[in-house]
């Protein structure tokens, strides 16, 4: 079920962030104070974080692929004024892809029992979780908490997502 809803709450952030334009993806509203950049690696941090580090330990695979100390700097301790113009918009989408497919695969090889496993030791305490269960069913909430921030500001920068409904 978690695997499952994971990968649901990731293909949301798919749907959602992939028909932006990349040149939209710094456009910082007024109204909302943060941009498609800032939510995807803020996004990229948060599932290295509830469904990667703390279920299974750092992974060597993602520490040579992504610049997670860069990204730390931006996406968890930054605000989102501070990224517009420093992330190429390419990269930062095939980070997302990639961390989403290095989650799924850390998820789908637990088994009920890991489920219930404290989490991994880390440098930061998880915020909200105490058993891998917990974080990774943070991961999905949180995940879907930013498909409403994506999905307003897309609307404001870009068009109204289309759900397939027909009409405006």
């Amino acid at each position: 079920m978690i695997a499952r809803q994971t990968s649901d709450a990731y293909e949301w952030v798919n749907k959602l962030v992939a028909p932006v334009p990349y040149e939209q993806w710094d456009t910082t509203p007024a109204v909302m104070d943060t941009n498609i950049t800032w939510q995807v690696g803020h996004l990229i941090m948060s599932f290295y974080f509830h469904s990667i580090m703390v279920i299974k330990g750092h992974q060597a695979v993602v520490l040579r692929t992504i610049p997670m100390k860069e990204y730390d700097a931006f996406f968890t301790k930054a605000s989102p004024h501070h990224v517009v113009g420093k992330i190429n918009p390419t990269h930062l989408h095939e980070h997302l892809l990639f961390m989403q497919q290095q989650s799924m695969e850390v998820i789908n090889v637990l088994s009920p029992a890991n489920l219930d496993s404290p989490l991994e030791p880390t440098p930061m305490k998880h915020p909200i979780a105490h058993t891998k269960w917990e974080s990774l069913d943070w991961n999905i909430k949180h995940t879907l908490w930013h498909c409403g921030q994506i999905g307003m500001l897309k609307r404001v920068v870009d068009k109204r997502h289309d759900f397939g409904l027909g009409g405006d």
